[in-house]
């Protein structure tokens, strides 16, 4: 029988603070040559809507990490799943950028964000193999594409993969971009089992583009005239991600489902990383038009204008609101067949095609 990869848990945690568009009314915008930005902050957040349909982000309190939150989604992950933490091969921590404590300018890697929700949830198998994994945005779809090969292999026979960020506390509070970012964590627990037809994770790819297109997301120092030059933040070309996006993410989906054998036709949702919401109609219109079809109506949920960009957690945990019955319109059942695609910093793109 088809040894399968199947999601058989899934946990996220959405922060409790909400930071509104209009919390920004007063901050002070420059440009990347640190000259203040003509308009009103009100026209400045009125176009920002337009383009990435965000009105609203979360951000977590104080006290907590990227760890924290991360551990947070795992546990609810494990108890869905209803297995013993114990049984995991592989605790795979798709992140970018470890944990930033509140207020400090260093990222903390060390031990690995992994390591942190191995240790939080009083794991002691020394087999239980916990690693973090740096690949922009698409991280935690990555990290399900390492699981599945690691099941399909016979390397393992469960694994834990998580996406977790906490992007305020790397933004720039004097760059617009800053807007578009917020916190959040996603966790699933996948497993191989034997099935009498193929289903779970049918078909996956991949894609790097480095010479032209690996800054097109880097740190850089503040845009406020004068600020440290040794402090930095994320930042990115904006118009060159959406450009770099639209060409070629479409084909990584592509490539996903003709590798899974599916037909278009065949697909309920696609879940896309939500990083703009234009970008993101813009893609899924670009895929379908590949295949001559026009884009169905329903067939990608967002939650973009409520939780923002959370980088590695936007996927999985608008995975799990959907699942959960959390999103008007969207509902999977069994059988139905999806797709999972992202793209970020690197640059880097991925899709897998998953049914339940």
């Amino acid at each position: 029988m088809p040894l399968n990869s199947i999601i058989t848990g899934i946990g996220s945690y959405i922060p409790t603070v909400v930071k509104k568009n209009s919390d920004f009314l007063n901050d002070n915008f420059y440009s990347e040559k640190n000259e203040p930005i003509g308009g009103s902050n009100e026209i400045i957040i009125e176009k920002f809507k337009a383009i990435t349909g965000i009105e609203e982000r979360r951000y977590v309190t104080t006290e907590l990490n990227s760890s924290d939150i991360a551990a947070f989604a795992a546990q609810k992950a494990i108890d869905e799943a209803k297995i013993d933490p114990e049984t995991l091969d592989y605790i795979i921590f798709a992140q970018n950028f470890g944990d930033v404590k509140k207020d400090t300018i260093q990222t903390d890697a060390l031990p690995s964000l992994a390591s942190r929700v191995k240790q939080i949830l009083k794991i002691e198998n020394p087999q239980c193999v916990a690693y973090d994994i740096i690949f922009g945005c698409p991280g935690w779809i990555q990290g399900l594409i390492q699981a599945d090969l690691f099941i399909k292999a016979g390397a393992a026979k469960r694994c834990l993969v998580i996406g977790s960020e906490t992007l305020s506390r790397v933004l720039d509070p004097h760059d617009r971009d800053s807007m578009i970012y917020s916190d959040g964590a996603g966790a699933v627990i996948l497993e191989g089992k034997e099935n009498e037809e193929k289903k779970g994770i049918l078909g996956h790819a991949a894609l790097s583009h480095t010479l032209k297109e690996a800054s097109y997301l880097f740190l850089g120092k503040t845009n406020l005239p004068d600020g440290d030059p040794k402090v930095r933040y994320i930042k990115m070309f904006g118009r060159k991600i959406y450009e770099y996006a639209l060409s070629n993410v479409p084909l990584g989906m592509k490539s996903a489902l003709d590798k899974a054998g599916v037909e278009i036709s065949q697909i309920k949702k696609i879940f896309i990383h939500q990083a703009n919401e234009k970008m993101d109609e813009a893609i899924v219109k670009r895929f379908y038009k590949q295949y001559k079809s026009p884009m169905p109506e329903h067939i990608m949920p967002m939650c973009i204008s409520k939780l923002g960009n959370s980088s590695v957690a936007t996927v999985p945990t608008l995975l799990d609101m959907v699942l959960k019955n959390k999103l008007e319109d969207h509902h999977i059942s069994k059988g139905d067949i999806i797709i999972l695609a992202s793209v970020g910093g690197g640059m880097n793109i991925n899709a897998l095609v998953y049914q339940f």
